[in-house]
């Protein structure tokens, strides 16, 4: 009688435990949606000039701390992404946002390694880590980025412009490729005003307010070491 009783409880408590976990997962599951909405890790392919993932579209191009451009990859400003921006900002303009035709697209790595040396002279390396990258890392060598600027040349930080990019710049094919609470995963700080060119994907990314690690599934964070590269050749 004792060891029915054993085997009763232990069923019990089994059947508990799985419910919990369950009940667990299904919470995980609906408070953000990541768990149906973040892709399993992938791994880029190299194609000797940048690192890729295939999106609905075709390729992606795969800028962060972790997967460089090669230094002598310079596309120039990719037309397309060029026509999009302008006619994001005309449209900004008509809703009555203070913001410039001049902005800061394309940089070679030549241009990069010039201004993150300078950066690093004058606040150190770790600090111009979380906001420039280092030579071969900026996503501005792919000429699919812009960085927005207001009227009076500054980067946008405008609250309701900068809050207008988050909410409509998918629509013209861009999402905010540095928000608010993901440095970790990107490896920068917030950059309300730097736009990536995607295509019409951007729509899914940013509906989902995933980055494009967290969309496409490859690895971000950190840079793999402390070196700076350039300066060891």
């Amino acid at each position: 009688m004792r060891i029915l009783l054993v085997l009763v409880i232990s069923l019990v408590l089994g059947s508990c435990s799985s419910q919990v976990k369950e009940s667990k997962i299904e919470q995980q599951r609906n408070s953000s949606g990541a768990t149906s909405t973040v892709k399993k890790r992938v791994k880029p392919e190299f194609n000797g000039q940048y690192y890729f993932v295939q999106g609905e579209d075709g390729p992606v191009i795969v800028v962060n701390k972790k997967y460089p451009l090669s230094a002598d990859f310079a596309p120039g400003e990719d037309p397309i992404a060029g026509v999009a921006f302008e006619d994001l900002i005309k449209d900004m303009e008509s809703k009555g946002f203070q913001v410039s035709h001049d902005y800061s697209g394309y940089r070679s790595y030549g241009q990069q390694k010039t201004l993150y040396e300078a950066y690093v002279a004058r606040d150190g390396q770790e600090a111009a880590d979380r906001y420039s990258a280092r030579p071969g890392y900026s996503e501005h060598q792919t000429g699919l980025t812009f960085d927005v600027k207001d009227v009076s040349g500054q980067l946008l930080e405008e609250k309701e412009a900068s809050q207008w990019l988050l909410d409509h710049a998918a629509e013209y094919g861009f999402v905010v490729r540095y928000p608010k609470g993901k440095e970790e995963v990107t490896g920068y700080m917030p950059e309300s005003w730097h736009l990536r060119y995607i295509g019409r994907e951007a729509q899914q990314i940013s509906s989902k307010g995933l980055t494009l690690e967290e969309y496409y599934g490859f690895e971000g964070g950190d840079y793999a070491d402390e070196r700076i590269f350039e300066k060891e050749k």
